[in-house]
């Protein structure tokens, strides 16, 4: 049975985190370097319309990048993810079962997602990277639109950078096919996905 006629189930609220120690701001400018995405404290996370109703959302915990960022010629800049699908999370096991499938991703054919940027822009704290996504073999580019949200020095000495970014895809396009048709009419998940990026990434030393 498909994942998407399970009833879901609840899921428990994390945990407040401790709120940390002061910080030390840096000018925007300063942040020209090498720098290595700080996966616990990223997220890459998706959306996509279920029944046409409501929203499933989920991430992938398991997953690395690179990036080098030129603020003064930001067509030098660059960035690289690699993701393990197999890590999807939505909340619902049985649903994370059917996403790594080979109805969806086929982790165990397709064990990695890849986007290698290929042009990058900047108006102030705007940026917008353009690359090779690639999904089950299949790559197109996007445009991916970023707010540059801070810079600082963190409690034990790393200098971060944070962005945050959203697109739309449509996942037919990657070979992301699967559907069932609903007795009302329309389908039981959109093709559009919404992609979002919640980004901390730490200057290399």
């Amino acid at each position: 049975m498909s994942f998407f006629r399970r009833k879901p189930k609840h899921v428990a609220t994390a945990a407040p985190v401790e709120t940390a120690a002061p910080v030390a701001v840096l000018d925007r400018g300063s942040i020209t370097g090498d720098y290595t995405v700080d996966a616990s404290h990223s997220r890459l996370g998706f959306s996509a319309r279920h029944a046409m109703v409501t929203t499933v959302r989920g991430q992938f915990a398991d997953f690395e990048g690179t990036a080098h960022v030129d603020a003064e010629n930001p067509a030098a800049s660059t960035v690289t993810l690699d993701i393990r699908p197999a890590s999807v999370s939505t909340g619902t096991a049985d649903r994370d079962g059917h996403l790594v499938s080979g109805d969806f991703f086929d982790v165990e054919n397709h064990p990695a997602i890849t986007f290698v940027s290929t042009s990058v822009e900047r108006d102030g704290a705007e940026w917008s990277i353009t690359g090779d996504l690639t999904i089950k073999g299949v790559s197109h580019s996007v445009t991916i639109p970023f707010e540059e949200t801070g810079t600082a020095v963190d409690p034990f000495g790393n200098t971060r950078v944070g962005f945050e970014g959203e697109t739309t895809i449509n996942r037919k396009d990657w070979d992301l096919s699967w559907n069932a048709a609903l007795e009302t009419g329309g389908v039981l998940v959109s093709e559009k996905i919404k992609l979002q990026f919640d980004i901390s990434a730490i200057k290399n030393a």
